[in-house]
């Protein structure tokens, strides 16, 4: 059996893979191999290419960390899994790839109904998302929740989410079009983030009170007008840096509007406590057959188009999921 890859040879970012073919591997105990139908693309895919993201696997690798497949081969001592099962997969790395091995804590058999495509696009974002609303930051039925960057992969999990938690969702997007979009998909106010005005707006909506759960995942200005239009005893999370910088915090306006900033590192939960991740994983299965949940696969590219698709993705050319096709 045979395994494609795309490999990342050299850190010089997406336009730098290339496709590689070799004998596909076998999996040992405790784990299955995977034949990968569909791999979601997500920003840190960018990053990890040029060696800037947290994980920095020894080259060469394949990216990629969402996938969808068939199980075709299972190692020692698996139960729980058998050849033919339909799973998602939730990887390190590797998923850039006609076939993966993974252990079988990263693997969740998948409702019989939903599509490979659906499986790989609810992935990491919407484990991300729901990790941080329901667990991180405990967001309650009636409190307001503002979503930055609304249109994007995490974003749109988060206006999700955070609507069928019960929340008031708030969503920032860089263009009209993505303002839509995050309307469309349950928001029900928007605004430009493209000037400062947001920040008062927010204001202005929740009578000065500011948002109960602001979600971030791009830092930079975006993080620092959020700190202004929080509200007391709310909680501020930081779910990445897309924006390009990592933002600095003064604490004396933590402390006097006594609100958190809560950190979340999604992928070291394998480590400390991987129940929870299959607990949300079931979790997020249910809403989505309660259809209260539904990712949004803007467009797909075979797998050999890996390079222009993570382009499009780190140049801000998409909304939604991009999903790749072996």
């Amino acid at each position: 059996m045979k395994r494609v890859q795309m490999l990342v040879e050299s850190l010089d970012g997406p336009s730098a893979l290339v496709r590689r073919e070799d004998d596909a591997p076998q999996p040992g105990p405790g784990e299955v191999l995977v034949a990968v139908r569909a791999a979601g693309c997500n920003f840190f895919d960018t990053l990890i290419t040029r060696g800037q993201y947290q994980v920095k696997p020894p080259l060469p690798f394949a990216p990629g960390a969402e996938l969808a497949g068939d199980i075709v081969a299972v190692g020692a001592g698996v139960t729980g899994f058998k050849v033919g099962d339909r799973v998602a997969g939730l990887a390190e790395y590797g998923a850039f790839a006609s076939h993966i091995v993974l252990p079988t804590e990263r693997v969740f058999r998948m409702p019989d109904e939903m599509s490979y495509d659906v499986a790989a696009a609810m992935g990491i974002v919407y484990q991300t998302s729901y990790f941080a609303l329901r667990y991180r930051a405990d967001l309650q039925p009636g409190e307001t929740l503002l979503v930055h960057a609304a249109a994007g992969g995490v974003g749109l999990a988060a206006v999700q989410i955070g609507r069928a938690l019960g929340a008031t969702v708030i969503g920032t997007a860089g263009s009209d079009d993505k303002l839509a979009l995050a309307r469309e998909h349950g928001a029900q106010h928007t605004f430009t983030y493209r000037d400062d005005a947001w920040k008062d707006a927010v204001l202005e909506l929740t009578g000065g009170k500011g948002a109960d759960v602001i979600y971030d995942p791009v830092g930079g200005d975006a993080f620092d007008l959020s700190t202004k239009c929080i509200a007391f005893s709310g909680r501020l999370l930081v779910i990445g840096f897309a924006g390009g910088r990592i933002p600095t915090l003064a604490m004396n306006r933590v402390l006097l509007k006594n609100f958190s900033v809560v950190g979340l590192h999604w992928g070291a939960y394998f480590k400390h406590d991987p129940a929870l991740i299959a607990r949300a994983q079931q979790e997020l299965f249910d809403l989505w057959r309660e259809q209260r949940i539904m990712p949004l696969v803007s467009s797909t590219h075979p797998l050999t188009d890996a390079a222009q698709a993570l382009a499009d993705l780190g140049g801000r050319q998409t909304v939604g999921k991009v999903v790749l096709h072996p």
